[in-house]
């Protein structure tokens, strides 16, 4: 049974009480009173009883299951640094309310009867919102002071650590490991738990890229958290209301303020339509890629023919393809070739050679 049906049932034999009660007091009261129309007391409490079932069936969820889940969809969309700061804000509220309820009660009557409730609501609301409105520079106030002995004494204010959203293409790409082991990535690296059933999802799938795919990104995962220098944390907060994943990542990093790592193309552009930071593990990959110049010298391998006639295709380390010109009469050979031009497109970075030795 779910949690209205109950509570309706609960309503309805309660209002139809409170019906019966007022039923009987309201037939008492007209039966003492000379009418044409009379009716006994049994009658009033009865219609009067049926009436308050009929309203505690209707209103009883309106009044107490309703507002709860309202109330707990509102807090599970809260971070926990906004939860913490509200509640400091309420109890220094509640302080200065306190001290200022004596001087407040001396006040000429009526003031001072009302004016000590009034302050406790306008300093609980005060303070709530200015705590929840300066949350981040408090926070980071309070960890300068945890660490400031050892960040002082090096003359640097040390960077404050934050949380980074995984997406499931990023954890599947694994390339992920590589770069948290680099350091590049301070904070912790958080999993959603919405995250972790569709990575299993794609490993259980029938089609068998898919299912690859899946295991391999579990294998990122156990690797990841593995590594002594890289917090990894699963969490369970979600976000109700909401079935697609990405739309569920975008919303969790907006309630966070966190930047979500992902490969996704599209899931980058609506998140940085909503102001949500994107780490794009390809565009750190293309940034990182060696710059040639024209006249450069580079070492590399034909391994296939180009479209153009005589072309001959090699690629580097770090995948940039290599066209070489009369590259076809040096196939499966390592060969020197210089650098003539470097032409940047949507795909990616392509270099254009030609051998060594027709350049002499």
């Amino acid at each position: 049974m779910s949690a209205d049906f109950v509570a309706r049932l609960i309503g309805m034999i309660v209002f139809s009480i409170l019906g019966v009660y007022l039923g009987t007091h309201l037939g008492r009261l007209a039966n003492e009173t000379p009418s044409e129309f009379v009716f006994s007391v049994e009658q009033y409490a009865f219609t009067i009883g049926m009436v308050g079932a009929l309203i505690g069936l209707i209103l009883t969820p309106y009044l107490t299951t309703r507002p709860i889940k309202s109330l707990r969809m509102q807090l599970s969309r809260l971070s926990t640094r906004s939860l913490l700061a509200s509640l400091i804000g309420l109890i220094v509220g509640l302080i200065i309310a306190a001290l200022l309820s004596f001087p407040l009660s001396l006040l000429p009557a009526p003031f001072g009867q009302v004016m000590p409730f009034i302050g406790v609501l306008v300093m609980a609301y005060l303070g709530v919102s200015v705590f929840i409105t300066r949350q981040d520079d408090l926070f980071s106030m309070v960890q300068g002071f945890s660490r400031g002995g050892a960040a002082g004494g090096e003359g640097g204010a040390p960077m404050a650590e934050r949380t980074i959203l995984l997406d499931t293409s990023v954890i599947i790409d694994g390339r992920i490991a590589d770069v948290a082991r680099t350091g590049f990535l301070p904070g912790s690296l958080l999993i959603p738990r919405f995250v972790l059933n569709e990575l299993q999802y794609i490993a259980d799938s029938s089609d068998t890229l898919r299912r690859q795919r899946g295991r391999r990104g579990m294998e990122v995962l156990a690797q990841l958290q593995k590594e002594p220098g890289i917090p990894v944390r699963i969490t369970d907060l979600d976000v109700e209301g909401v079935r697609e994943v990405d739309d569920k990542l975008v919303i969790l990093a907006r309630q966070l303020r966190c930047p979500i790592l992902t490969n996704d193309y599209n899931l980058n552009r609506i998140a940085e339509l909503q102001g949500v930071t994107i780490l794009n593990i390809n565009e750190l990959a293309n940034a990182v890629k060696s710059v040639l110049l024209p006249g450069e010298m580079l070492q590399v391998r034909i391994i296939q023919e180009g479209k153009e006639p005589s072309q001959g295709v090699a690629y580097m380390d770090d995948g940039t393809m290599v066209v070489v010109e009369n590259g076809r009469d040096y196939m499966d050979q390592e060969i020197n070739v210089v650098v003539t031009k470097v032409l940047q497109t949507a795909a990616g970075r392509m270099i254009f050679a030609r051998p060594e030795r027709e350049n002499e």
